[in-house]
Formats: structure tokens, sequence, C-alpha cells
């Protein structure tokens, strides 16, 4: 196998990396080029990402791998899921993108329904009902006589908005799409009527492509700038960050599930055809698009957004804290003395987090955690137990024995989470890679240009690249003498 060398631009709600990886005699490695935040922007009522921030973070990213006098190959996008561009007629983005967690949508799906029915919503995309999905969102827009979508032509989810950046080319890239709730698996394509009651046209989409498809070249003016080649393919890999995250899991067979954690953590299973019936439905679990047209089965949980805002609190306060320092505060305080839902809607985007748990321990008449170290323990005890509910949840509904699962992205490189979480659910966990997302983003860029011939072969190359940490559960009686207090506490 010839070396190849990609750009693997991958984007999260809190920060972006981009990344240089090399595949090379069937092993994958990579090296961290840049790394630069993505900010929330409150602008007025509204809460936006600045595009034009982090397109200029791509260029610097770019810039950074001209500098190591490598032969590029090609170029990938990776975000989350649901946000989106708005186009006008000469090709202009009309306004900053909102953030999900904007506020806008809250009480939007109750409307949207008085429209078309939940279970017919449901029936139609296999999508959890979340009120930031893009379905919602538009609807928003809508009512609020939004005057960037009345004068958009074309929508482009967020990684493909950043290419068409970089390449004036517009695609819908299919995994990406699939987490807007608009999207029928059973076609992969837009769904007319729930289009046209959110207040657009089905034709605002651009056409959608599969996960290894070459969008277009780098412009030549961005190469210039940025010292890069021209010509250089830029590639649609699975858009959404857990669609790249997923493709990367080193599992030795189909019987595994995944934990993708992070900012959220999403635990599923991956499927060849979607799920939706009234269990699914009950239960909001999703069917998002994959790498080569798999299905993600899956359901999102609050994952590392309540430490990382506490973090954020704590630090404003002169109080920092490593991974390290948090791991042994959480061993210092007392197991499983307050519980938390972490999907609770007060957890979403407090302006205080940690009063925000105080107030939930309060109206559920536990004890409010005294320190900092009964705050991170409350938090990962709440974490475990919900990932054991998911996980019983998912066991219950697919058709066969669930035997390992794979906690990937950075949450995995979280040690005694990883054991609360094979100690609560009482399977085996298998930690890595914490790059998925990248690892992922860069295989997809390998299958795009014939380096890999399939998603198997992805799987063997990640297997050889990284050696997962295994743990074993322990003391899962603890867990289980819990998980019932716990369960009452869910909304």
């Amino acid at each position: 196998m010839a070396t190849k060398h990609f750009i693997t631009f991958d984007l999260g709600a809190t920060s972006g990396r981009t990344i240089l990886a090399t595949l090379s005699e069937n092993r994958l490695d990579m090296k961290e080029l840049n790394r630069f935040p993505n900010k929330i922007m409150r602008i007025g009522n509204r809460y936006c990402w600045n595009i034009y921030s982090l397109f200029e973070s791509l260029k610097d990213g770019l810039k950074s791998a001209a500098a190591l006098n490598v032969a590029i190959d090609s170029i990938g996008i990776d975000t989350w899921g649901v946000d989106f561009a708005l186009l006008g007629e000469d090709n202009t983005i009309l306004s900053l993108p909102r953030s999900y967690r904007d506020p806008y949508t809250n009480g939007i799906p109750e409307e949207y329904f008085k429209i078309i029915p939940c279970e017919t919503v449901y029936d139609l995309t296999g999508i959890q009902i979340m009120n930031f999905n893009s379905i919602f969102q538009l609807y928003a827009l809508s009512k609020e006589n939004n005057s960037a979508l009345k004068a958009a032509r074309k929508l482009l989810f967020m990684p493909d908005a950043l290419a068409f950046l970089l390449t004036g080319k517009q695609v819908m890239e299919y995994t990406i799409a699939s987490t807007s709730q608009l999207i029928n698996p059973r076609t992969r394509q837009i769904e007319p009527r729930l289009a046209e009651a959110a207040g657009i046209s089905a034709d605002l989409f651009a056409s959608p492509v599969m996960p290894g498809t070459v969008i277009g070249t780098l412009h030549d003016h961005i190469a210039r700038e940025t010292g890069i080649r021209e010509k250089i393919p830029v590639i649609a890999v699975a858009g959404h960050d857990t669609g790249s995250a997923v493709a990367a899991v080193p599992a030795e067979d189909e019987n595994f599930a995944y934990l993708s954690s992070g900012t959220w953590s999403l635990m599923g299973i991956e499927l060849k055809n979607p799920v939706i019936n009234t269990i699914t439905r009950e239960k909001n679990f999703t069917n998002e698009g994959g790498a080569e047209g798999t299905v993600r089965f899956l359901k999102n949980i609050t994952g590392m957004w309540l430490l990382e805002q506490c973090r954020k609190e704590w630090s404003a306060a002169g109080v920092t804290y490593t991974y390290s320092d948090i791991a042994e505060l959480s061993t210092q305080a007392t197991a499983f003395r307050s519980l938390i839902d972490p999907d609770a809607a007060c957890f979403a985007n407090p302006e205080s987090m940690t009063e925000a748990i105080a107030d939930f321990c309060r109206k559920t008449k536990q004890p409010v955690p005294e320190d900092h170290a009964g705050i991170i323990r409350c938090i990962f005890d709440s974490l475990a137990l919900k990932y054991k509910y998911v996980f019983n949840s998912l066991q219950q509904t697919v058709p066969f024995r669930i035997t390992k699962l794979h906690v990937i992205g950075g949450g995995s490189q979280n040690r005694l989470l990883n054991q609360f979480t094979a100690s609560a659910t009482g399977v085996t966990v298998a930690a890595g890679p914490s790059e998925a997302t990248a690892a992922g983003n860069a295989m997809m860029q390998a299958k795009g240009l014939g380096a890999v011939a399939s998603l198997h072969d992805i799987r063997k190359i990640i297997a050889n690249s990284y050696v997962p940490e295994i743990f074993e559960p322990q003391d899962t009686e603890c867990f289980e003498k819990e998980y019932g207090r716990f369960t009452e506490l869910l909304y």
C-alpha cells in the first residue's frame, strides 16, 4: 500500500482540530497540527456559530500542513449534527448559523406535531425527537419570519457548508443530513411533506451524496494562500462526527455496541436496516446514517458537557483541575450520595451548571453535593447509571446478545468512568481509540480514493493501529442496588 496523507478537520461543539493522518503498511498514524476554539456567540437573543472564524481556522490548519512538506492526498471535514447555513441566490451565506443550544426551539416540536403527528414524523424518519433537530429549527425560523430563511436558495449542513467554502461545490452528505429528522431512511431522500410542514421546500437541499464521495477540489486561491498544492480533492466523509467515529470502531464481529463519548455520549449498535416501530419510538431511539449505508441505531445521552460546564465555572473562579485531578477527587467522594438525570432539560444550557445540579438534587429531595468532589462523583455515578439504562433498553430491542461495549472518542481516556460503565452495564468495555472521529474521517477519505475497499478493511486497519484498554465488570451489585433509585429520577 502506497503511503497516503490525509487532512482531517474534526470540529466539535466546543473546539476543532486539524490532524494529519498518514496511512502506511496497514497502519494509521495521526499528528495534531492545530487546535482552535469553537464558541457559541450570543448576538442579541440569538446563539450562533462563527462559520467564518472556523473557515479561517481550517486555512490555518492547511498552512500548518503545508509547512511539513508532505504531499496531501485529500481533505475531509466532520462536525456535530443538525446545524446548518443558509445560502442566497448568489451563493452568499446569508447569516451566521444558529446553534442547536439556542432556546428558540423550546416548545416547537409540540407545535409542529399539531401539523404532522409525532408518530408520523418518527415513522417517516426513525429519528429521535429532540427539540433542536433541524426540522424544528426550520419551523422556528419560519415562525420568526426569518429574513435569511425567506431569501435562502440552498441549505448546507455544517460540514457541507465548510466544504463549500473550500471548493465552491454544494452537496448534502447523507450521515449529517440524517440527523435533521427530514430524511426518510428507506429512500435516503428529503421527505417533502415534512419540509413543507416546516415552511420550506425540499428544493432547498443540495443533492445527497454518500460518505467517500469526492465533492470537488480545493479552490486555487486557497491553495496559494495556504501553500498547499492545487487540485487536492475534498471528500465527503461521514460528515456527522459520530458517523466517522463509529466507522473507526475496532470491532472483531457484529455483536458489539459503541459509546461515542465526548460532549455528548451516543450509545448504539450498527445495523443494515432501520428499526422503526412503536417500541423504538417510545424509547426515543434514533436511526442515523452510517458509512456504507449502514444505520447507526442509537440514543443520545448528555455526556461530558455536564463536567465541562462545571470546570468552566471553577476555572473562572480560579480553580483548575486536570483530568487526573478529577479522577482523584471523584474517588474521595461518597458513591451514589446524589444522582441526577443527565438528560433533564435543566442541564441543556444553564447559566450555572453547578447550581442546576444543586437545584435538581433539592427538587428530588437528595443531599446537595457539598464540594467539587461531590459534584464530580454525582456526574460520574449518574452517567454510568444512565449508560446502564440505555444499554438495557438497547439489549431488549436488538436481535442479538451484545458481548462488548466499545467506548471511543475523547471520553474513552476517562479510566474511572470506563470502569464504572463496565460495572454498571455488566459487559466488557474496550476503550479507544480516543481519536476515533479523526481516524474514521481519514479512513473514509482513503476509501474515497480507493486505498481501502470496505468498512471491514477500515476496522482491520484501526485494530492494527490502536490497542484498546479493557475494563471488566466489578462490584456490579453496587450499581444494581442504586439503579432502581436512579430510574425514579428520569424525566
